[in-house]
């Protein structure tokens, strides 16, 4: 069975990393399905029981998004507390969708990974910041298998912006050829 990526990107169109990880992914299409709740729900109204049926129609499923304020895009957040619901996602009454499935996080973080360690700017790692998705996985009994994840610097002032992009870009074709063998690894 295919592997769901729930993309949760508000401005895709100007995304450099989680837009060229769409693009790859949509290069295999017998193995992956990307899903964009930005464009599949503009108004946020999400349609519950149709993204229940997308999970359950895969074996394993993952949420991509662009780390904002040390945390998921708002829409992401309704998407989960909308669809991971009582008597679906846990809970005595059927609650067991997600028991066992395989699920991960593949998250831009637009910050060096020097900066995301306990000595680092921000004193945490990248997966203790991204402990709650790990959490709520676990309390749903599915079987969690960690991040992929693309870490950035900061602009720098006085570089063009082809120079700044040059590393980049190097960077993600590298990046992106890991996300995929991360989601075939599931």
């Amino acid at each position: 069975m295919k592997t769901l990526i729930v993309v949760a990107h508000p401005s895709i169109e100007t995304s450099i990393v989680n837009k060229r990880w769409i693009e790859e992914l949509k290069k295999y299409p017998e193995e992956y399905t990307a899903h964009e709740l930005y464009k599949e729900y503009p108004t946020v109204k999400i349609d519950v029981e149709k993204e229940r049926l997308l999970i359950e129609s895969h074996e394993n499923f993952v949420l991509q998004f662009p780390i904002q304020w040390f945390n998921s895009p708002s829409l992401l957040k309704k998407w989960l507390d909308e669809v991971f619901d009582y008597g679906w996602a846990y809970g005595s009454n059927g609650g067991d969708k997600l028991k066992n499935r395989k699920v991960a996080l593949a998250v831009s973080a637009g910050i060096r990974a020097s900066d995301y360690s306990e000595n680092g700017r921000y004193g945490h790692t990248l997966e203790q910041i991204l402990i709650p998705f790990e959490t709520t996985f676990f309390y749903c009994q599915a079987d969690y298998r960690s991040i992929h994840a693309f870490y950035g610097e900061e602009q720098k002032p006085g570089g063009t912006e082809e120079e700044d992009l040059k590393p980049v870009v190097n960077e993600l074709d590298r990046n992106t050829k890991e996300y995929l063998a991360f989601l075939n690894s599931l």
